[in-house]
């Protein structure tokens, strides 16, 4: 019984994101919803009628300074650029400009999740579906259109971006999405959240992407999973002991593989991210005290285990 879950879990987390963004009609052009976010400068949902492929997310008031870049990939691989929506606002109201993966398709609901249904005695799991509902050309095609948009003096994002701090990051299959992109040169800094490449070949994800390619990451890299009920942590654990070459941060909390993205404001995801971005992105050294050093503020929050801190 214990394995037939395991699989139906599995199923769950690389399949129905895409499934049901399949199933969901596209947000026309323009704003979507009001301002949100803890930051300085509340944040919006956009669909652009130019990149209707990508969902972007910015400060409702652009500030005069150029901003910071993250490109993100959704849980699932999913092509729905709305599906960490809170998540994301809130990382743009202190200062980015997000660009996810997929069209904008259904915000997260606020209900709660219906139980799921065992299957039955001796049932295997459908067939994996043959391609991802995004791929990571299209991380690369964020890069390109920023770089675009932010040259371009009709355009609202016109001297708005700053393409030479740009950082990746993902959920789950997203995850490994963001480290296939990791050695790119125009990447400054990676961010996983509950993923890691596989340990045993095999995987939901139709991702390329394997252990030998983490030596190729050449920017410093934080690690983020839901604890050993996550199954992605062990996929983690994996990666962080072979990467030797740049600056490795990995931590978890025991809230398994959905992290707090449905939390107020991304909780505690959110959080990290933002404080890792300032650090890296920005150069805030009291954002960089969360990681860095064997005493570091998630060091002695007892919420945290800190598997490897940043250490100069």
């Amino acid at each position: 019984m214990k394995n037939r879950m395991i699989r139906l879990v599995t199923l769950c987390l690389f399949t129905a994101p895409a499934a049901m963004a399949a199933d969901s009609a596209l947000q026309p052009p323009g704003v979507i919803g009001a301002p949100a976010g803890s930051g300085r400068w509340p944040a919006v949902a956009e669909s652009r009628a130019d990149f209707t492929t990508h969902t972007l997310y910015r400060p409702a008031s652009l500030p005069a300074s150029k901003l910071p870049l993250l490109v993100w990939g959704n849980g699932g691989c999913s092509d729905n650029g709305l599906a960490h929506s809170l998540f994301l606002r809130e990382i743009a109201s202190h200062g980015y400009v997000v660009i996810a993966l997929g069209h904008a398709r259904a915000e997260p609901s606020t209900r709660p999740a219906a139980p799921a249904i065992p299957p039955a005695p001796g049932a295997a799991p459908p067939p994996a579906p043959a391609t991802d509902a995004t791929d990571v050309a299209q991380m690369s095609e964020a890069i390109a259109w920023a770089t675009a948009k932010t040259a371009q003096p009709d355009d609202i994002l016109f001297g708005h971006i700053d393409t030479s701090h740009v950082a990746v990051a993902g959920h789950s299959c997203g995850g490994l999405q963001a480290i296939k992109l990791s050695a790119d040169p125009r990447i400054s800094t990676t961010m996983i959240f509950d993923s890691g490449v596989y340990n045993t070949p095999g995987g939901r994800s139709n991702i390329k992407v394997g252990k030998d390619e983490l030596a190729n990451i050449h920017g410093p890299i934080a690690y983020f999973t839901g604890g050993p009920s996550d199954i992605a942590h062990l996929n983690a654990v994996d990666d962080v002991s072979r990467i030797t070459k740049v600056p490795v941060f990995f931590g978890w909390m025991p809230v398994g593989h959905g992290g707090t993205f449905s939390a107020p404001n991304g909780g505690d995801w959110a959080a990290v991210a933002v404080h890792w971005l300032d650090w890296q992105l920005k150069g805030q050294a009291d954002a960089g005290r969360w990681f860095n050093g064997q005493d570091c503020t998630l060091c002695r929050d007892g919420r945290w285990t800190v598997e490897r801190a940043v250490t100069h």
